[in-house]
Parts: C-alpha cells; sequence; structure tokens
C-alpha cells in the first residue's frame, strides 16, 4: 500500500512539473553516480594493460561493461564537466576552456532533472563551473565582488554539497605542497593552499540569494588523502538516502590526479611519477570503498555506477598508452580516457565494446532511461547509450564533435577529421586500423574527407548559433 501511495504521488508531481512520468516504482528507479577522475592517462589503469595497479577499476571493468573507446567531449576540465550535467557541447554553453565562463541557470541540468523527478541529489569534490563566493579569495577565480562567473552547484538543483571550484593538492588538500610542511591551523595561516570546500550556506532560503556558500571548517576531517576525505562524505549522503528510501543522483569529481600531486608518503618529490602512482592508487581504494558500502546498503544492483577521466593526462608522468599526444590536444590521447558502467541489474559481467561513447551522452542515456521529457530542452549532442547497454549496438551513428581553442575534430565510428589550425588543414584518421593516428589519409580519401568535413562545418555552425541566440540569464 506505501508503495503504491509513493508511485501514485510521484506520478502526479512529475506531471505537475511538466515531466512524464517514468512508469517506474520508487524501488525500480536506479540510483545514479557519475564519478570522474582528473588528467587521468587512458594508459594509467591496469585494465587497460596501463602502469598503475589498480584492482578496484579492474573489478569495475571486469563487473559491467568497458568502454575502449570513451571520449571527454573536451580535452581540458570545466568544459567536460559541463557536458556531463547537460548533455550538450561546452560551446554551445560559453564554456570553451578550464576556468572560463559557468555554468547558467538557463541549462537544463541533469541534477535539476533528477530532482524533480524525486531524486536526492549530492555534488563531491571538483566543481570547476563558475566560483563558489563573491565575497573573499578562493581558489582561481574566487574573489572579492567577482559575480560574473558565480555558479555553485547548489543553484543547480544539488541539495548536498562538498565542493571546491578547482584543485587541491591530492594529500592534505588545505596544505601549500611542501613535503612535511606543518598543516595550517587557520585560513588565514601561510601555509594554507588557498582553495576552501564548501557546503550550501545553512539558510536553504537563501541558496538563491546568498554571494557565498558555507566554508568547511580546516579543522573538519580536511587532513590525508583528498580522495578519502572526499569519500567520507559521500557514503553519509548515500546512507540517508537509501535509509530514507529515496533514490540518489552522486557526482563524485576526484581531485586525482590533477597537480599538485604529493606522494602519501612525503618522501618522493611533488608531481613525482611515485606521487602520481600514489594518488592514483589513493583514489582506486576509495572506489572499492564506495562499491563495498553499496553491497552492504544492499543497492549495489540498481545503482548506475559510471567512471571515466575528464580528459588526456598532462604532460609529466602520466600515458595515454599508444594513443597520439595528451591533454590539451583533440588527438586520441587528449580525449579518450577510461570509461566503465557497472550496472548489475542491466549489465552483465564481462562486457566489452568499440562503440564510441562520450562524457555528453551521460544526460540523454539517464532520461531515457526514467523516461523523463525535460521542459524547455536545448539541442543535445549527448546521444542515449541504452542500444549500446541493452542490444550490445556496435557502431555510433550520430558522429561527435570536438572544439578546442584551434582546434575542431569530426569522428564517426570509424573516422575522424582534425585541424590544429581553425580549419586551415585537416588530417583524416582511420581509427579503427590506426588508433595511434600515425597515418594522414587526406589525400587518399578525398571524397570521405569532404563528406566528413561538410558535417562538421553543419554542426560548427549550429553551435555558434545556440551559443549566439543563449543569452545569460542572471
Amino acid at each position: 500500500m506505501k508503495t503504491a501511495c509513493l508511485n501514485f504521488a510521484f506520478l502526479i508531481f512529475l506531471v505537475a512539473t511538466a515531466c512524464s512520468p517514468t512508469g517506474l516504482s520508487a524501488d525500480e528507479r536506479p540510483n545514479i553516480i557519475l564519478m570522474m577522475a582528473d588528467d587521468l592517462g587512458w594508459g594509467d589503469p591496469s585494465y587497460n594493460q596501463g602502469w598503475i595497479e589498480t584492482p578496484a577499476l579492474d573489478a569495475m571493468a571486469s563487473a559491467g561493461l568497458r568502454f575502449n573507446r570513451f571520449y571527454s567531449a573536451s580535452p581540458v576540465c570545466s568544459p567536460t564537466r559541463a557536458s556531463c550535467l547537460t548533455g550538450r557541447h561546452p560551446y554551445r554553453l560559453g564554456i570553451q576552456n578550464a576556468n572560463r565562463g559557468r555554468l547558467e541557470s538557463r541549462e537544463s541540468v541533469i541534477s535539476e532533472v533528477l530532482q524533480t523527478a524525486g531524486y536526492t541529489t549530492g555534488h563531491f569534490g571538483k566543481w570547476h563551473l563558475g566560483t563558489l563566493t563573491t565575497l573573499r579569495k578562493d581558489s582561481n577565480r574566487g574573489k572579492v565582488g567577482n559575480d560574473k562567473v558565480f555558479s555553485p552547484p547548489w543553484q543547480h538543483g544539488f541539495e548536498v554539497c562538498f565542493s571546491t571550484e578547482a584543485k587541491v593538492p591530492t594529500f592534505h588538500p588545505m596544505r601549500r605542497t611542501v613535503n612535511n610542511l606543518a598543516e595550517p591551523t587557520s585560513f588565514s595561516d601561510p601555509n594554507f593552499y588557498g582553495t576552501h570546500y564548501w557546503h550550501p550556506p545553512k539558510n536553504r532560503r537563501q541558496w538563491d540569494t546568498a554571494a557565498e556558500g558555507t566554508v568547511v571548517e580546516i579543522t573538519d576531517n580536511l587532513s590525508g588523502d583528498d580522495s578519502k576525505i572526499v569519500m567520507d562524505r559521500v557514503l553519509p549522503f548515500i546512507e540517508r538516502s537509501v535509509k530514507n528510501q529515496q533514490p540518489f543522483f552522486a557526482v563524485i569529481w576526484f581531485h586525482t590526479p590533477h597537480k599538485p600531486l604529493v606522494d602519501a608518503n612525503e618522501q618522493s618529490k611533488v608531481d613525482s611519477a611515485k606521487a602520481y602512482a600514489s594518488a592514483i592508487q589513493a583514489m582506486d581504494g576509495q572506489i572499492h570503498r564506495l562499491r563495498s558500502q553499496l553491497k552492504t546498503l544492499n543497492v549495489s544492483n540498481q545503482t548506475m555506477l559510471w567512471f571515466c577521466s575528464d580528459n588526456g593526462p598532462e604532460k609529466g608522468v602520466g600515458k595515454a598508452g599508444p594513443l597520439r599526444a595528451r591533454k590539451r590536444s583533440l588527438y586520441e590521447g587528449g580525449i579518450r580516457v577510461p570509461g566503465v558502467l557497472v550496472w548489475p541489474s542491466v549489465i552483465p559481467a564481462g562486457r566489452e565494446t568499440d562503440f564510441a561513447a562520450c562524457t555528453s551522452d551521460y544526460y540523454p542515456t539517464i532520461v531515457d532511461y526514467l523516461n523523463l521529457t525535460p521542459a524547455n530542452q536545448k539541442p543535445l549532442d549527448g546521444i542515449s547509450l541504452r542500444p549500446v547497454i541493452e542490444e550490445n549496438s556496435a557502431a555510433r551513428k550520430k558522429p561527435i564533435g570536438f572544439q578546442s581553442g584551434k582546434q575542431t575534430a569530426w569522428m564517426n565510428q570509424r573516422y575522424k577529421i582534425i585541424s590544429q589550425n581553425a580549419g586551415k588543414d585537416y588530417q583524416l584518421f582511420d581509427l579503427q586500423e590506426d588508433p595511434s593516428e600515425t597515418h594522414d589519409l587526406s589525400q587518399t580519401k578525398v571524397a570521405l574527407k569532404a563528406k566528413l568535413l561538410g558535417e562538421l562545418e553543419t554542426w560548427l555552425h549550429s553551435v555558434e548559433a545556440d551559443r549566439a541566440t543563449g543569452n545569460p540569464s542572471r
């Protein structure tokens, strides 16, 4: 009787908010977790024949669907994060680079869509889609009076937040990156790194008007490995949601392995290979901790658990495997990243696919599975991955477009054209036969190049038109 009443109330709620009913009971609606590493290379984790032992990621790759071709929407951080939440190419949103633009209130964000559909929502870790204060100096862009890029996660449908604007050290995140330096005792301490963790304002009625959130006190469990510090906030959120019999949506955006990288033993130099591996292995341990808790709470089977990276590895010790280039490049090493989906009630263990998937596909996939119709939906670049999840579809029908600075690229299931000089010249690669992009076919497959270029130009015009009509609403 209780379940029936909940379902009826849920359907009425959706109709009232212009979303179509899901047809799913509260028990059937999947929990959804989007995990993302920061600057993790395709060739880093051991399940990709990488050089770092990552047993938890290996277990995920064995337990669910492993994407051999999973792409970040951008070769840098902020734009990819925008694509995850909106299903749209970040240039449509005006978020063209790291520390550029902000997530605008005019956008339909998956956290808001799911909140409307009865989910409890939480963001944990790196935000990087706007500042979290206008009243003080914080991180990269937060400063007194800077309200032009203020756009915290609690203004985008996240009820629970433990978030930073941008990067922090991977170990002792509040401290300047000097081995064995004393941890700061206050935010005025000269050893303070300069980036705060934030909760939403204490008064919920001020979420839309307050000039900053609530600072997490420096003494409130902010010592040690940063991935553990983040997960220490995620697990209670999940436990409360399960206890309240409410489906949850958790975005877990680790800072690891973005620089500065600090060896947990504080012996190796900052940003060294040992510090890099140490941070990734610590993150991997927290992923194991998360999956163990999902099983303990008996919600593992009905949880859609994703993992990827926001772009390829930064210059230095991270590896892209056999792929060309790395972070900031639209060659494969900059945008092809580790990608795994575990969802035991839907996906049998041990599957892998060469289907070309992208971070822009999260939003339409989730909306599809819940049978939701968000009001005032803007053009999407992503597609629902339901055909590859359920039917093992082998080929992507809608190409993926990329823009980053002077670089542009257009990629279907097999071929990719790429320009490094604002469209003056294009290379053509067969990614099926040449994933390392060593053989340019632009002079031998002229007709194919022209076809792909025509599709790319049409898409670029649509992105520009979309951006031109999207005036900020606040």
